[in-house]
């Protein structure tokens, strides 16, 4: 038995891989590519650390060519659901009572072998099943993962020693228990990362999970799997059941042992979720922890002061990177008129430069969005543009889904900053700007910070230290994530926890002890040495 009080190694942020010509991570992944693109796997659902077949499955398709099929899964149906919350149900006692440090080590392991072995397995599929870049994926599925897995322990030991005081002849401290029950997982499909973070950050407080990632992430969601095996988490701890989400959802919000749900999607569903949980209250063992991180309407606000060429590229990279399909994709734009000539002329120069195609060219750095139904989705947002007198598509527009789904980077300037590409969420390449004049500066503020419901990221620019103050007062409450002369995308696990408010999402910032905190039932435990014997008090003498 090891009885020194151990101390997990410092947690680090994993360097980015440039992948420049010749590089060896470049010929190892697209040597990785070439063996995906030729491959044709078949993904069962992992119950129990077992893989369960059923008659049920969907197509695993590029969405740069949907002509292609990298693979079949499996779809749970109601047995296996229900298989797959007993088995989380029946690991819980052996892995809540495992040491924390035990804990760890499968997940400070799981680091490891992303970052050393599995970096251009992870890569290739989220590039060819999600549609990212190299450098998308790259920051994704390698670095942003295994700085959760890193990062994320780092605060669960810091959890651990944060300890009450104790008085003389008393010993007072917490224990952070798991939840009582177990954890549904509910993931989405832009990052790899966040599923990954979202099926093991409540496993490292000793909770076991049930995880139901996105039809159209299940790739790379299941190599995960693979990795945490081979990094020797036990079995049950995180069942993985792709699936219908009503179906799964009715069962899972009907149990009574739910005690959390980890989601990052739509405002919709997670509303739905909680509406669910409400109708189930009074069935629950405990009152399930609801953490959620959903849409955004994330703005670049232009100051009269600001440097137009920081603030043209930054809205460039923040908006048309992983083609907008970023929750904090920056898809309304505030220009004041004394600048706007010459920011629009900087604008249009950089779009013109930017390349649309498959993600095995790397020269592109727009590829094709998700699938067929958000296509339509921005596409309609883009042909009621088109038609609109309120607006109008100043560049891009173009769109195919003959092959790949293909949006080129679409720019639209609102003469209504309320028209609705500048106030509902997109998910796609298209930025909308409006153009305020330099004297309504207040009343446009006024303007950003009630147009939309949503408050996940948003960035100023300024040089004036004085209006960056202002700037930073007025829209106090409009971003989980503030950014001073920086674009809104690209937080970075332990130095900008990641999370927004209103109808964002609960902010519990991943990438903070703030999230791992939500996945604790904390016991105080006091203990009296020397016990009173005597019921009387000393007020109580003549």
């Amino acid at each position: 038995m090891n009885n020194s009080m151990l101390r997990l190694p410092e947690a680090y942020n994993e360097p980015i891989k440039d992948y420049g010509p010749g590089s060896p991570e470049r010929q190892a992944l697209q040597k990785e590519l070439a063996r995906q693109m030729d491959l044709t796997v078949d993904i069962p659902l992992i119950i129990n650390g077992r893989s369960v077949h059923t008659g049920e499955t969907g197509k695993i398709r590029c969405p740069h060519d949907h002509g292609h099929v990298l693979g079949t899964f499996c779809n749970a149906g109601d047995k296996e659901i229900r298989q797959a919350i007993d088995a989380a149900m029946a690991a819980k006692p052996l892995w809540e009572t495992m040491p924390w440090q035990e804990r760890a080590s499968i997940f400070l392991k799981a680091a490891d072998l992303i970052s050393q072995k599995y970096s251009p397995l992870l890569n290739a599929a989220t590039m060819l099943g999600q549609s990212k870049n190299v450098f998308q994926a790259e920051i994704d599925s390698t670095c942003e993962l295994v700085d959760f897995l890193r990062y994320n322990v780092k605060f669960m030991e810091e959890i651990y020693s944060n300890q009450p005081s104790s008085d003389k002849g008393l010993w007072n401290r917490v224990e952070y228990r798991p939840l009582e029950g177990f954890v549904f997982a509910l993931t989405p499909f832009n990052f790899t990362a966040i599923a990954g973070n979202l099926s093991t950050a409540p496993a490292m407080m000793g909770n076991t999970v049930v995880w139901k990632p996105a039809s159209t992430a299940v790739l790379s969601g299941f190599y995960i799997m693979e990795i945490l095996k081979e990094a020797g988490l036990p079995d049950g701890v995180i069942n993985f059941i792709p699936g219908k989400g009503s179906r799964i959802g009715k069962i899972i919000f009907s149990h009574e042992d739910l005690a959390g749900v980890h989601f990052t999607g739509s405002t919709e569903v997670f509303q739905t979720l909680w509406q669910k949980t409400g109708e189930n209250i009074a069935a629950y063992k405990s009152y399930p922890r609801m953490v959620g991180e959903t849409g955004g309407k994330d703005y670049i606000f232009v100051h009269p002061s600001a440097d137009i060429d920081q603030a043209v590229t930054a809205s460039v990279r923040g908006a048309f990177e992983y083609q907008g399909q970023k929750c904090s994709a920056c898809s309304r734009l505030y220009v004041p008129a004394s600048l706007w000539d010459a920011f629009k002329a900087k604008l249009d120069a950089d779009l013109q430069a930017i390349q649309t195609g498959g993600v095995v060219e790397f020269g592109n750095l727009v590829n094709a969005v998700i699938d067929e139904p958000a296509f339509d989705t921005i596409d309609g947002f883009i042909s009621r543009a088109e038609a609109s007198d309120q607006a109008e598509v100043i560049f891009g527009g173009r769109r195919d889904k003959s092959k790949g789904y293909f949006i080129d980077p679409t720019v639209i300037r609102a003469n209504d900053p309320h028209y609705e590409t500048m106030a509902e969420e997109i998910f796609g390449p298209v930025l909308t700007v409006y153009v305020y004049d330099d004297q309504d500066l207040e009343q446009t503020l006024s303007i950003l910070d009630n147009t939309s419901v949503y408050a996940l990221t948003g960035a100023i620019f300024a040089r004036d230290r004085q209006a960056v103050n202002h700037l930073m007062d007025r829209l106090t409450h409009t971003a989980g994530n503030f950014y001073i002369n920086d674009k809104p995308t690209g937080a970075v696990v332990g130095q900008q926890p990641f999370g927004g408010a209103r109808k964002s999402g609960t902010n519990d910032k991943a990438g903070s002890p703030l999230n791992l905190m939500r996945w604790t039932s904390p016991r105080t435990i006091k203990e009296t040495f020397v016990p009173a014997v005597d019921f009387r008090y000393p007020f109580m003498s003549e």
